[in-house]
């Protein structure tokens, strides 16, 4: 597994306005990852469509619980999502499509009334504390992730995680909580969390107590 970086690319307001909602368990789309999915119910290829027709943006919202609904009978979901722009698109044959998205910020979601086939909301983009982090814990971050990702190749050998260089720490911490991070539950703490000192600090605990628990159990997996 690799990480590239990508130049910035401004999101359009418009988009934000009647941002689609992609709901999905055990995902959580971060700033600067990037996210492939696989596209083939109704609904969402016509979300698809629309969103291609258009600004190209959706948010990936994480449904923690399937089976707790709203009145509408749609699972609930994260109030923060992440938002992505639809960098490639594989249209297949019978219709399904494969994308990559690219994570390009965290979003506050205030959903809008639902009007079918699939949901919408009004996003509004969430910015970071401003919170200096130090070399130190930047350090300690990428010496608990390298850890992890050794322990989990020394079991699979077709695994592999690389950083770019030069990534300021929030957003390795970002890249790491993508990728390494297990629980979803964990991940969609990590991405609320707009102190990027303290998000720092959950990414290195949570990889550090992955690791402790990769070495006692052999069984351990990455997302």
């Amino acid at each position: 597994m690799s990480v590239h970086s990508i130049a910035s690319i401004a999101l359009p307001e418009a988009g934000l306005e009647q941002l689609p909602i992609f709901p999905l368990p055990q995902v959580v789309l971060f700033p600067n990852a990037m996210l492939p999915l696989h596209v083939f119910e109704p609904r969402y290829r016509a979300m698809l469509k629309d969103c291609m027709e258009t600004h190209k943006l959706m948010a990936v919202a994480l449904v923690r619980d399937p089976n707790d609904k709203d009145e509408h009978g749609h699972p609930r979901i994260g109030r923060v999502a992440g938002v992505g722009l639809i960098v490639e698109t594989q249209v297949l044959a019978d219709g399904r499509s494969n994308i990559l998205l690219h994570g390009r910020g965290r979003v506050s979601l205030q959903e809008l009334p639902f009007v079918p086939p699939y949901r919408r909301a009004r996003a509004q983009l969430l910015s970071d504390m401003d919170a200096p982090i130090g070399p130190d814990e930047r350090t300690a971050l990428l010496a608990t992730a390298s850890a992890f990702t050794h322990g989990v190749h020394e079991r699979d050998k077709d695994f592999a995680f690389r950083l770019p260089d030069n990534l300021g720490a929030a957003t390795l911490a970002d890249l790491c909580a993508h990728h390494l991070v297990i629980d979803a539950d964990v991940r969609q703490a990590i991405l609320e969390e707009r102190d990027p000192n303290e998000r720092v600090r959950m990414v290195t605990a949570e990889l550090a107590l992955q690791h402790s628990r990769l070495m006692r159990d052999r069984g351990g997996a990455t997302n």
